[in-house]
């Protein structure tokens, strides 16, 4: 799976090919087609490896000591873990003709905005903290030209989601 996933971020759906990804992962094209027979296959396992990955993320999420909010801010910032590879990766794929990454990442999006929904107790500032989850990584992936966020600055974002839940709540 990873080797699909590096195809896809690296050079895009065409890159991908099944001879690439055997070469890319150090099989023969023979043992990648014993364990994905086609590309859909491929597709649908890597879309599989996302939603195993969003679940298990979901789960750290709700058990973090500082609360889902923190957590999730805080780990937006990580570019090159296997869950945002992966993700990265079913987002190229739900750009062409793939419908089930697009419904991966519509399942990985809302599992996010229910475990954060859970601390804040509002839905609509849930999926604010989640959209602004999406900007700070997508800040630290392209580069954007300016220096990464800083813990204090992340404390800030925490901080002020904080106020907002509350003050929606009051």
């Amino acid at each position: 799976m990873r080797a699909f996933a590096e195809l896809l971020t690296d050079g895009g759906e065409r890159a991908a090919t099944l001879d690439a990804v055997a070469a890319r992962a150090g099989v023969s094209k023979g043992g990648l087609l014993y364990h994905f027979p086609s590309r859909d296959a491929l597709v649908e396992g890597l879309t599989a490896h996302l939603r195993e990955l969003t679940e298990a993320d979901v789960a750290v999420m709700r058990a973090a000591p500082a609360g889902p909010v923190d957590h999730l801010l805080r780990t937006s910032t990580d570019t090159d873990g296997e869950l945002e590879v992966v993700y990265l990766a079913v987002s190229r794929l739900a750009q062409g003709a793939y419908p089930r990454a697009r419904a991966a990442l519509d399942d990985a999006h809302d599992a996010w905005v229910e475990a954060v929904a859970e601390e804040v107790g509002d839905p609509t500032v849930a999926r604010a903290v989640v959209l602004l989850s999406d900007g700070l990584y997508a800040r630290t992936a392209l580069g954007a030209g300016g220096p990464r966020v800083t813990d204090a600055e992340l404390d800030e974002l925490v901080a002020l989601v904080r106020t907002l839940a509350a003050a929606r709540r009051s």
